[in-house]
């Protein structure tokens, strides 16, 4: 078979799946690869079974040998491929996946407990804890954000939330650094990234319920404009479904008709099969003719009306009518 690109293997992979999956995927890719994948879909108009099968069963032994190495198994990994692969190929193949790996910072952080890293950082200056931080995960971010003094914390979530992405001369300096603290722990893979809005708001989600209150409120004085792009990602329309429903009861009976009808125009199947779950047979009946009244609307009419309906969620939940869970830290008492 003829040598096939990774544009076209990224293509044949994306078709393989479902419609939402490829698009999740596709979120995550930069607008240069999302070109010449788009492309290269576009062009296939039928897939062969052979080429299909070729890509799949390599897509499945990458991902193997990844979580190998990332598990500390290189030489699994290797030994893996062979088998799958001849050895040029498996040989390609590795060499492919260690530089790509090699090329990831912050490695050391990854098998590093959340308590030393508080103690690595707290008297660092807070962009150097910004920097540590939006490459770690969200959930080990969020322990040692839980764990600085609240001053501290509101400035280093700023840092974070405006941050782009770090010159590598930054990262290679602090990265020096964590290793001369460090020093007993070893480097194999390391989680990418980048600050952002997408870097503190899963931190924020998986802080502490007080501490994220005293971070939002403290940003609201700082840069009140920040704090609500932040608030508006922390939930979105999308996460309703992760109300229950005497709180979704709740948040529907503050939604005039008009709005709710919007915003139902551009509602996943899950989302909108819940909101009517929670509706009497009648004011379903109700809403779905409104809805049909309404005909085709604008999209930005449809986001607006979403929007209110997550500020009056976010209204009830600071009232304390409803709980929002966040992350998996969230205890109850029934």
């Amino acid at each position: 078979m003829e040598k096939v690109g990774g544009a076209r293997k990224a293509a044949v992979l994306l078709l393989s799946m479902g419609a939402e999956e490829a698009a999740g995927i596709l979120r995550y890719m930069g607008r240069s690869e999302v070109e010449a994948i788009t492309v290269e879909i576009a062009k296939l108009k039928r897939v062969e079974p052979a080429l299909q099968e070729e890509v799949l069963n390599e897509f499945y032994h990458l991902s193997q040998a990844d979580r190998q190495i990332a598990e500390g198994g290189a030489d699994l990994a290797k030994e893996m491929l062979e088998r799958a692969f001849d050895d040029q190929r498996a040989g390609e193949i590795m060499h492919r996946l260690r530089n790509f790996l090699q090329k990831r910072p912050f490695e050391i952080l990854r098998k590093a407990d959340a308590s030393q890293i508080s103690v690595l950082v707290q008297d660092e200056h807070p962009q150097t804890i910004a920097v540590i931080l939006s490459y770690t995960e969200p959930a080990q971010s969020a322990a040692v954000l839980s764990a600085l003094p609240s001053d501290l914390q509101t400035e280093v979530a700023r840092r974070i939330a405006l941050m782009g992405r770090p010159a590598p001369e930054v990262i290679k300096e602090i990265e020096g650094l964590i290793e001369q603290k460090l020093s007993d722990l070893a480097a194999d893979e390391s989680s990418g990234g980048t600050g952002g809005l997408n870097v503190i708001v899963p931190i924020l989600n998986n802080t502490e319920r007080a501490a994220e209150r005293q971070i939002m409120s403290a940003l609201d004085e700082q840069n009140p404009e920040l704090a609500e792009n932040i608030r508006n990602r922390m939930f979105v329309f999308e996460n309703i479904v992760q109300l229950d429903d005497r709180a979704i009861q709740k948040v529907l009976r503050r939604v005039d008709n008009k709005t709710l009808a919007l915003a139902m125009k551009g509602a996943a199947s899950d989302v909108a099969e819940r909101l009517m779950k929670n509706l009497s047979q009648k004011a379903a009946e109700l809403l779905r003719d409104d809805m049909d009244v309404l005909g085709p609307v604008r999209i930005r009419d449809v986001e607006q009306a979403q929007r209110e309906i997550v500020s009056i969620i976010r209204q009830l939940e600071d009232a304390g009518e409803i709980i929002i869970s966040r992350g998996e830290k969230d205890d109850f008492i029934l």
